[in-house]
This record gives C-alpha cells, sequence and structure tokens, in this order.
C-alpha cells in the first residue's frame, strides 16, 4: 500500500513529502478548473500500472479517521466489491421543486404530510457524501469511480464533513476539534503557552516620547487571555528580540519573561526541558521569521493575522485578529478547544 498526493503545486508536494507521502505532479491538462477526480486519477494509474485499487479521498472532508478507510479496503480486498463509496445518514424531508412561472403545487417526495414521521421514529436516507471514493482499476480505466459490486459505507454524521464554500471553514474547525483524528498518540494538555511579545502581545509599533521613552500599547482582551490561561493552569511566558523590560514591568503581567533573546529557540528548548514537558505540551505564538522554528517544534503554535508569510506557513494555526488587537485572546480560545478535545478523548 502506498499514500500519493496529486499536485501541480509547489509547496502543497513539499508539505506532503514533509508528511511521508509519495507525489504525482498532475500534468497541466488535469489541473484546470474544470478538471474532475477521475481525469486525475486516471492519469495517475497510466504511469503507476503496478496500482490495482485506488482510494480517492477528498480534501475537504478532514473528519475522516484511518479506521473507516481500513474498512473500507477489507470490503473491496477480502469480500470482493468493485467499488465502495462513502454515505451519510440524513433525516430531511424533500419536497419537489415548483420554478418561478410554473403553475403547479408542490408535491411531497419522501414523506406523508397526514402521517409525519418523528425524527426518532424514521430511519432516515442515505445521502453520498464525497468523502471517498474506492474502486478497482478495472473500473477507473472503464470511466466509472462507482460499479460492478457495488456497496456504500456508513460514515458517523460527527465525521461527515465537508468544506464547499467560505462559511464551512469554522463549522469544519470546530468539527475537526471535537471528532477529528490527531494520531495514534494520546493527546497532551498544553502547560506552557510562550508568546513573542512584539507584534503579538503588541501590535509591533513602537512610540518614542520627546525625552526617548518609548511607549506601546496593547489590547485588554489579551491580557485577559492570559489571565484565563492561568486560571486553567496554563503557564505563560513572554519573549523578545529587544530589551522591553521596563514597558513588561509596567503592564504587571506577572510572566516569566525572557528579553535580548539572540535565540528563541534555545530559550524554548530551555524552557521546555525545565518544566519537563514534551512538545506536545508546548504551544507558541511568533510573528516573525525568528519565530518559525519554535513554531515548527511546538505542538501547538499560532500566528497573528499579520504575521510574515514564513512564520505563517510554519502554524498551524493563523488567527483572524491581528497582532496586539486580540491575537493572544483568540490561540487562548484555540488553546481551550484543543483542551475540550483532550477531555472528550479521556472520556470515551
Amino acid at each position: 500500500n502506498s499514500v500519493w498526493v496529486s499536485t501541480d503545486h509547489d509547496e502543497i508536494e513539499k508539505v506532503a513529502k514533509q508528511f511521508g507521502a509519495q507525489v504525482h505532479r498532475r500534468s497541466p491538462e488535469v489541473s484546470q478548473d474544470s478538471s474532475t477526480s477521475l481525469e486525475a486519477i486516471r492519469e495517475f494509474l497510466n504511469h503507476h500500472h503496478e496500482v490495482d485499487i485506488v482510494g480517492n479521498i477528498q480534501a475537504t472532508s478532514p473528519c475522516l479517521h484511518p479506521s473507516d478507510l481500513i474498512k473500507v479496503a477489507d470490503l473491496i480486498q477480502k469480500e470482493g466489491f468493485d467499488s465502495v463509496f462513502s454515505v451519510v445518514r440524513r433525516h430531511q424531508f424533500r419536497w419537489s421543486e415548483v420554478k418561478k412561472g410554473e403553475n403547479k403545487m408542490t408535491e411531497p417526495q419522501n414523506l406523508n404530510p397526514a402521517k409525519r414521521y418523528r425524527r426518532q421514529d424514521w430511519p432516515g436516507e442515505l445521502y453520498e457524501n464525497g468523502s471517498f471514493y474506492f474502486a478497482k482499476r478495472h473500473l477507473i480505466e472503464k470511466g466509472y469511480l462507482q460499479g460492478g459490486k457495488m456497496a456504500y459505507y456508513e460514515m458517523r454524521a460527527e465525521h461527515s464533513v465537508d468544506i464547499d464554500i467560505d462559511i464551512d471553514w469554522p463549522i469544519a474547525e470546530q468539527r475537526v476539534l471535537s471528532f477529528g483524528y490527531f494520531g495514534k498518540e494520546p493527546l497532551k494538555e498544553v502547560k506552557l503557552l510562550v508568546c513573542s511579545i512584539d507584534g503579538c502581545l503588541t501590535n509591533g509599533r513602537i512610540y518614542v516620547t520627546e525625552d526617548r521613552k518609548e511607549m506601546v500599547s496593547y489590547d485588554y482582551r489579551d491580557i485577559v487571555g492570559i489571565d484565563l490561561l492561568k486560571k486553567r493552569g496554563i503557564e505563560v511566558r513572554l519573549i523578545s528580540e529587544r530589551d522591553c523590560s521596563k514597558t513588561l514591568s509596567a503592564m504587571q503581567l506577572g510572566c516569566i519573561e525572557k528579553v535580548s533573546a539572540t535565540n528563541k529557540l534555545e530559550v524554548l528548548e530551555d524552557w521546555q526541558k525545565d518544566m519537563g514537558l514534551s512538545w506536545k505540551e508546548v504551544a507558541y505564538l511568533g510573528n516573525e521569521e525568528s519565530d518559525v522554528e519554535c513554531l515548527k517544534k511546538a505542538g501547538l503554535s499560532g500566528v497573528p493575522a499579520d504575521a510574515c508569510a514564513v512564520a505563517q506557513k510554519a502554524a498551524g494555526y493563523i488567527c483572524k485578529s491581528r497582532g496586539g488587537c486580540g491575537a493572544v485572546r483568540e490561540f487562548a480560545e484555540h488553546i481551550f478547544l484543543l483542551l475540550e478535545k483532550v477531555n472528550s478523548a479521556r472520556k470515551q
């Protein structure tokens, strides 16, 4: 068995290889906006004659679990099905469409209005949800992803998530935290958050008075976020490449800090070792090139919305808030959601 990512994008290829996948470079002919998944799969098979079964997993379905895919592969390899696709059970009453100008009434499609089911009394209907399609080579070569001896695989409703338009993103993010797959290793609680001061806790601007005193501004929401993290037992530490000790003293945050840090990663590693933490228990919020290695090391990483491009690429979460304008509070909320996931996993 092998895992492949089909793409024509250099950055996607780089990330795929970092996670251990092999990469098939799509041709321009099957990389158009109008290109279909089937066209890309058929091209892949033309270059890989050793493959006899293809499992096409949609990138827009982020709640898939490996255990489901293993069961689907068994349906083909052990039970002799030619194709298997994903479905989800829905309890929705359907009515016929009446187009504007038509002189007719709508009609019920799957119910009797005089005897409406209660949801708990109706088994519902199965709908194709597009999460995955498994098929043997001979079907795909004929132009089909479904055919021959077919079977469906019913996914749990909470795992059936599809990202189609922009408003699907926030729903998907919440659903992934609650029902997503986070690997074989058990999730661990975040116990340390390290936050870069300039550009995260502040907006990065420095005001200089006539008597050469420096002033910065901060958002009170971020201070509340730090307090909430502490109340949840999460240590918060601050780091900066500048000597901003006087400013921090005036803010009275009560956090351990490291200023004039020439190597942020060394500081982070020292703190991680001193506290006896694994990297999964460390979170980092940064915004500059000097934060990139720390973002890569931390188990949970984030950047403000206005962070530099390389920092955004290295981070696992990009805040909607800008630095100094609520990004720390937003990242704190992100951590709390992950803690809910940890607690939920422990109860299962």
